[in-house]
């Protein structure tokens, strides 16, 4: 327990450091914009590559992904339900901020510094299914209630699915792992020097991403945001724990997967759809903190 919370700490130094770095204008925004890049397009991708040559796949790894699309497409329609008697602009940047989560950048430095490659296996199958619904589903319902319009033909959205390099890594990695091969040891070897990378960059970004800037007009419509994903997820979650016959590790994933924080695709889609790019990044930041301190409450008692 006492090496879960030394390493809660350290993770909490380093986010530190780079909101430090962040307001002593050491690093600018744009760093961040390229951190992000270098993260997702590099490090993540080899640590996906690196953790799923070696796994095997089994069922329940595959109703991992499963739980997380129909869970995601639940949170979507309960998202614009819940909104329903807000102005459709309104109601569109609400219910995007309910069905999806950040699990390449927040939860896996987390995961991987307790668990491992065994902690990222299972989070990487649960990722599967979320990048669906980031991609897809999330994208679907920002664009609908979109005062702005948009393209939302299969074109436009199997164009953001594919443009994902994680989420390509995702199937490359599974694709061969299901089908018995293995990736040549010089690219396994080349994805595990970059992979040991991941950990302290997305612990840095997330420091440099975090700004808050709350507006009272807006309190409401948050807390309503963070009941809906906190409050059915912590529920969600916790019967799946208890009720799942699985191993204890899938059980966890279940547990904190629902809990993790709003992806940072939100912003870029606001921006895209005309949303208030504000709110949706301070509401995004604000669920880093909640989740972080979750984690940091529940895990020392699972491990």
């Amino acid at each position: 327990m006492n090496n879960v919370n030394e390493q809660f700490l350290l993770s909490l130094i380093i986010i530190i450091v780079g909101y430090t770095c962040k307001r002593m204008n050491l690093i600018e925004k744009q760093d961040g914009e390229c951190l992000a890049r270098i993260i997702f397009n590099i490090s993540l991708p080899a640590l996906i590559i690196n953790t799923f040559d070696t796994i095997v796949i089994d069922f329940s790894l595959i109703l991992i992904t499963i739980i997380g699309i129909v869970y995601g497409t639940f949170m979507a329609v309960l998202g614009v339900a819940a909104f329903k008697n807000e102005d459709r602009s309104a109601r569109g940047m609400f219910s995007m901020l309910i069905p999806a989560f950040n699990i390449g950048l927040f939860a896996y430095p987390l995961v991987e510094a307790i668990w491992g490659q065994q902690g990222i296996k299972y989070f990487g199958m649960f990722d599967v299914g979320n990048s669906l619904v980031t991609f897809g589903i999330m994208y679907i319902v920002a664009g609908y209630f979109s005062a702005k319009g948009s393209d939302l033909s299969f074109t436009s959205i199997f164009g953001k699915l594919v443009k994902s390099v994680p989420l390509l890594s995702y199937f490359i990695a599974f694709s061969f792992s299901i089908s018995g091969l293995h990736f040549p040891g010089i690219v396994i070897n080349i994805t595990k020097i970059l992979a040991q990378a991941n950990m302290p960059l997305s612990l840095l970004l997330l420091g440099v991403y975090l700004n808050f800037s709350l507006e009272s007009k807006y309190l409401k419509d948050m807390v309503k945001i963070l009941a809906l994903r906190y409050l059915v997820g912590l529920a969600v979650g916790v019967a799946l724990f208890f009720l799942m016959p699985f191993d204890k590790m899938f059980r966890v994933t279940m547990l904190i997967g629902l809990l993790l924080p709003i992806p940072t695709m939100v912003i870029p889609y606001a921006i895209e759809f005309g949303y208030d790019p504000k709110f949706v990044g301070t509401l995004t930041n604000l669920t880093i903190v909640l989740s972080f301190l979750l984690m940091w409450i529940i895990i020392p008692n699972l491990v």
